[in-house]
């Protein structure tokens, strides 16, 4: 059984349609990537398992039925958020941005500043004094700190400078090596999903128009679908 299934999910903002058929699945250990240009339905597809928005479809967790839910209660059936534009508590130091929403659990504060040293380095500074890319290291690391089965990260690298990039990179490897949480990612950069996925959903203006795996992602299939 897959851990996350979506079929022909579609969704609206008010009056406007934006998802027409969204078709997803991520099994246990798994990491998807879930890609696309910009407005073509990535996000409005994350806000929808987080149950953000409303939708139609189909949309389990390990074949429980989300829709009914609120997004407190997906939250605690294991579905952990990075979302875009990082959103930690500006006025939390690191440790408090850490600890809000800490659920038992293999992850704790010391692994995750084991996976991110940097914070380890920053406990009592305010969240709002870090750079950009320790805000982005934090906001994982709150989410790890959920002790998650599924982990979403969208555009986790976003307008980072090259080396933090990297740094965010090497650690969704070693999450993919070393554990077996569930990962949906969503980037831009070709290249590193490529690294680190195991399967990639492409949608464009609201659907899914490819699915499979990694290896079978062309450089035509990218161009025509992800490319600028």
């Amino acid at each position: 059984m897959s851990l996350l299934k979506l079929e022909g999910l579609t969704a609206s903002y008010g009056s406007s349609q934006a998802l027409f058929g969204v078709d997803l699945e991520i099994a246990e250990g798994e990491v998807v990537a879930l890609m696309g240009r910009n407005g073509m339905g990535k996000t409005t597809t994350v806000k929808a398992i987080c149950r953000m928005i409303q939708s139609g479809g189909h949309l389990s967790l390990e074949g429980r039925d989300l829709h009914p839910l609120p997004s407190h209660r997906v939250a605690r059936l294991g579905v952990g958020l990075v979302p875009e534009g990082r959103r930690c508590f500006a006025g939390l130091t690191v440790h408090e941005n850490l600890i809000a929403a800490a659920r038992p659990g293999d992850w704790t504060q010391a692994r995750v500043t084991a996976l991110f040293p940097r914070l380890g380095e920053r406990l009592s500074q305010r969240a709002a004094s870090l750079s950009g890319g320790e805000q982005q290291m934090l906001a994982i690391g709150r989410a790890l700190m959920t002790n998650p089965r599924l982990l979403i990260l969208d555009e986790a690298t976003e307008g980072l400078a090259p080396i933090v990039r990297q740094e965010i990179w090497a650690a969704i490897a070693a999450l993919k090596r070393d554990t077996q949480i569930s990962i949906l990612l969503i980037d831009k950069s070709v290249r590193e999903i490529a690294g680190v996925s195991d399967r990639a959903v492409i949608v464009e203006r609201g659907r899914t128009v490819w699915a499979g795996a990694m290896a079978d992602l062309t450089p035509d299939l990218s161009e025509r679908y992800v490319g600028v």
